[in-house]
């Protein structure tokens, strides 16, 4: 194992990838909850997205540690299950089986574009300014993410954003989580992290955050397995109405660009925790983690859980030890048990979570010393990642952003030489990807 995994030569050993992968776990599990719960209101059964969601998470997580052997962890990625409920299924009017079948074939063609060596390319050719930028704004959506699910900060009408009720057991629950992993991390206490979740979700019992399970087992539903090949609402196969119907290729392609620079960026922060980000900005050994991460979003599709993607809460994992892909393999056993024991898995509340979350974001905020902020052309477009990301909520976004203003920026400041070729196709990607948002 050790050979296998070369823990001794990360620094690692068996103990600590295991509490690693328990901790990347907890910070995804609230996926096993959210997610069926957003997949029902395209019509599909609670049950059988629960299934989905967690073997769907379960054998790509596996997969990322056996083939890349890095602390990556995949699932069903938040916001692309929204565009499946709420949009392709719900003012479209699709059924759940032609909008799976849309993710499906937005997988495969990011997998192409892998093997091709396209997805690599475009990653070597961001300017090593950017590549910090990325790693900062998603700090600062990491941050943002805990404390919005523990109710320390809340939408406002007024203020766009607003401190959350002091009062409420879910602030509570997460001012305690953030002090714990504070404390723990500074005692140099082994885990610290991870028993700022397990503490923080005991101390939510008497205050009502952390339910008490009704039931230990849950049953499983395979019934959205195959998801694609199944007859749609309108009674012809979902993979057939997906191909046939031009507005749903824009989708799909809409679909891919976010799936495509939302890895890339996570790839970077997890990378960044792990410590296999070289100076420059590059990930090690990148392409294995692209090819599991591009079959996850096809997988995603078929299995009938949304898009897989890789997490970034697996920098939550890697902030707490995790180096190799042992890890992985032992989040993706969790979520394997968590598709029997989720209503015992679904009891840990996300507000426990969000001290690991908000720590991993101020580690992530070193690389701010690295920007030449007096160079606008490195300096400003570094910016509009770093804003982009959390303000819009939006790890792909806050990147187009960015490698749109870098573009303009290299041209009126007389730098357009600066630009490297697929530099111009991202910016001009993401121009038409924001223009048919």
């Amino acid at each position: 194992m050790d050979t296998f995994f070369k823990l001794s030569e990360r620094g690692s050993n068996s103990a600590t990838e295991v509490r690693a992968g328990l901790t990347t776990f907890l910070a995804m599990a609230y996926i096993i909850v959210v997610n069926p719960s957003i997949l029902s209101a395209a019509g599909i059964p609670t049950t059988a997205a629960v299934t989905a969601t967690c073997i769907g998470a379960a054998i790509m997580t596996i997969a990322m540690g056996v083939f890349s052997n890095r602390p990556l962890a995949c699932a069903s990625g938040m916001g692309i299950n929204s565009i499946v409920a709420y949009t392709l299924c719900g003012s479209m009017g699709y059924g759940w089986q032609t909008a799976m079948a849309v993710i499906m074939i937005e997988g495969i063609a990011i997998l192409v574009l892998v093997l091709c060596g396209l997805r690599e390319a475009i990653m070597d050719a961001i300017p090593v300014s950017l590549r910090h930028g990325i790693s900062i704004g998603l700090g600062l959506f990491i941050a943002m993410i805990g404390l919005k699910d523990a109710g320390i900060i809340v939408a406002n009408e007024s203020t766009m954003v607003a401190l959350g009720d002091v009062q409420s057991g879910a602030f509570i629950v997460g001012v305690a989580s953030i002090v714990l992993s504070v404390v723990l991390y500074s005692m140099n206490v082994k885990g610290a992290l991870l028993w700022g979740i397990i503490v923080a979700a005991i101390i939510g019992i008497p205050l009502g955050v952390t339910p008490i399970p009704t039931a230990v087992v849950a049953p499983l539903d395979f019934s959205t397995f195959g998801a694609p090949m199944q007859a749609s609402a309108s009674g012809a196969m979902g993979l057939i109405e997906a191909i046939t119907t031009p507005t749903l290729l824009l989708f799909a392609f809409s679909l891919m660009m976010s799936d495509f620079f939302d890895t890339m960026g996570t790839a970077m922060a997890v990378a960044k925790q792990g410590e296999f980000l070289t100076d420059d900005g590059k990930v090690e050994d990148i392409r294995p983690i692209l090819i599991v991460d591009s079959v996850a979003a096809a997988a995603g599709g078929f299995f009938g859980a949304s898009s897989i993607t890789t997490f970034v809460e697996s920098s939550s994992g890697a902030a707490d030890g995790g180096r190799s892909g042992l890890t992985s393999i032992v989040t993706g056993v969790f979520f394997l048990l968590a598709a029997f024991l989720s209503p015992v898995i679904s009891c840990i509340p996300s507000a426990a979570t969000c001290g690991a979350l908000v720590f991993v974001g101020f580690l992530m905020m070193s690389d701010v010393v690295d920007i030449d902020w007096s160079d606008i052309l490195e300096g400003f477009p570094t910016f509009m990642i770093i804003a982009g990301i959390p303000f819009t909520y939006s790890i792909s976004n806050g990147i187009g952003l960015g490698f749109i203003t870098y573009v303009i920026v290299a041209i009126v400041t007389g730098k357009v030489k600066q630009i490297r070729p697929l530099m111009w196709v991202a910016a001009a990607a993401f121009l038409l990807y924001f223009l048919l948002l």
